[in-house]
Protein backbone atom coordinates (compact mmCIF):
# COMPACT_ATOMS: atom_id res chain seq x y z
CA UNK A 1 0.00 0.00 0.00
CA UNK A 2 1.42 3.33 -1.09
CA UNK A 3 1.43 5.77 1.78
CA UNK A 4 2.89 9.11 2.84
CA UNK A 5 2.69 9.98 6.53
CA UNK A 6 3.58 13.46 7.71
CA UNK A 7 4.54 14.33 11.27
CA UNK A 8 6.16 17.09 13.29
CA UNK A 9 3.48 19.74 13.21
CA UNK A 10 2.15 21.46 16.30
CA UNK A 11 2.04 24.80 18.07
CA UNK A 12 5.10 27.06 17.95
CA UNK A 13 5.71 30.68 18.85
CA UNK A 14 6.60 33.27 16.22
CA UNK A 15 10.30 33.19 15.51
CA UNK A 16 10.54 29.55 16.45
CA UNK A 17 11.68 26.54 14.46
CA UNK A 18 10.22 23.16 13.63
CA UNK A 19 11.06 20.24 11.37
CA UNK A 20 8.40 18.31 9.50
CA UNK A 21 8.93 14.76 8.31
CA UNK A 22 7.17 12.68 5.68
CA UNK A 23 7.78 8.93 5.66
CA UNK A 24 7.00 7.06 2.46
CA UNK A 25 6.09 3.41 2.13
CA UNK A 26 4.97 1.15 -0.71
CA UNK A 27 6.92 3.06 -3.36
CA UNK A 28 10.48 3.43 -4.60
CA UNK A 29 11.08 6.67 -2.74
CA UNK A 30 14.43 7.43 -4.36
CA UNK A 31 12.75 7.70 -7.78
CA UNK A 32 10.11 10.20 -6.79
CA UNK A 33 10.04 13.96 -7.11
CA UNK A 34 8.89 15.24 -3.72
CA UNK A 35 7.17 18.40 -2.59
CA UNK A 36 5.71 20.11 0.45
CA UNK A 37 2.44 21.99 0.10
CA UNK A 38 0.37 23.87 2.63
CA UNK A 39 -3.20 25.01 2.96
CA UNK A 40 -4.17 27.78 5.33
CA UNK A 41 -7.75 28.16 6.57
CA UNK A 42 -9.91 29.63 3.84
CA UNK A 43 -7.13 29.57 1.27
CA UNK A 44 -6.10 27.35 -1.61
CA UNK A 45 -3.37 24.79 -1.25
CA UNK A 46 0.00 26.21 -2.30
CA UNK A 47 3.41 24.81 -3.13
CA UNK A 48 6.01 25.43 -0.45
CA UNK A 49 9.10 23.65 -1.78
CA UNK A 50 10.19 20.83 -4.07
CA UNK A 51 13.18 18.54 -4.33
CA UNK A 52 14.23 16.19 -7.09
CA UNK A 53 15.04 12.50 -6.74
CA UNK A 54 18.76 13.24 -6.36
CA UNK A 55 18.16 15.54 -3.42
CA UNK A 56 18.55 18.90 -5.12
CA UNK A 57 15.93 21.50 -4.14
CA UNK A 58 14.25 22.81 -7.27
CA UNK A 59 12.14 25.67 -5.98
CA UNK A 60 10.79 27.46 -2.93
CA UNK A 61 7.79 29.72 -2.55
CA UNK A 62 8.90 33.34 -2.28
CA UNK A 63 7.24 33.56 1.12
CA UNK A 64 9.54 30.89 2.62
CA UNK A 65 12.85 31.52 0.83
CA UNK A 66 15.70 31.89 3.28
CA UNK A 67 13.61 30.45 6.14
CA UNK A 68 12.62 26.93 5.04
CA UNK A 69 14.85 24.14 3.78
CA UNK A 70 13.64 21.00 2.04
CA UNK A 71 15.73 17.85 2.15
CA UNK A 72 15.40 14.09 1.83
CA UNK A 73 17.06 10.92 3.04
CA UNK A 74 16.51 8.25 0.42
CA UNK A 75 17.96 5.57 2.70
CA UNK A 76 15.22 6.33 5.23
CA UNK A 77 12.44 6.97 2.69
CA UNK A 78 11.91 10.31 4.40
CA UNK A 79 11.31 13.88 3.25
CA UNK A 80 11.98 16.82 5.59
CA UNK A 81 11.07 20.47 5.84
CA UNK A 82 13.15 22.52 8.24
CA UNK A 83 11.26 25.69 9.11
CA UNK A 84 12.99 28.60 10.86
CA UNK A 85 11.87 32.12 11.78
CA UNK A 86 8.27 31.00 11.71
CA UNK A 87 5.54 33.59 11.26
CA UNK A 88 1.82 33.50 12.05
CA UNK A 89 1.14 33.44 8.31
CA UNK A 90 2.89 30.06 8.13
CA UNK A 91 -0.06 28.58 9.99
CA UNK A 92 -1.52 25.85 7.77
CA UNK A 93 -1.87 22.15 7.24
CA UNK A 94 1.31 20.89 5.58
CA UNK A 95 1.15 18.06 3.05
CA UNK A 96 3.81 16.08 1.28
CA UNK A 97 3.39 14.91 -2.29
CA UNK A 98 5.24 12.27 -4.31
CA UNK A 99 5.27 12.23 -8.11
CA UNK A 100 6.80 9.83 -10.63
CA UNK A 101 5.49 10.00 -14.19
CA UNK A 102 1.73 9.35 -13.84
CA UNK A 103 1.97 8.33 -10.18
CA UNK A 104 0.85 11.04 -7.81
CA UNK A 105 0.50 10.43 -4.06
CA UNK A 106 -0.49 12.81 -1.26
CA UNK A 107 -0.21 12.49 2.48
CA UNK A 108 -3.01 13.44 4.84
CA UNK A 109 -1.19 16.41 6.28
CA UNK A 110 0.14 17.66 9.58
CA UNK A 111 -1.13 20.92 11.11
CA UNK A 112 1.10 23.78 12.14
CA UNK A 113 -0.01 26.74 14.21
CA UNK A 114 2.30 29.69 14.74
CA UNK A 115 0.97 31.80 17.58
CA UNK A 116 2.01 33.41 20.81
Amino acid sequence: QVQLVESGGGLVQPGGSLRLSCVASGLTFSSYFMSWYRQAPGKERELVASINAEGVPTNYADSVKGRFTISRDNAKNTLYLQMNSLKPEDTAVYYCRARYFTKDVWGKGTPLTVSS
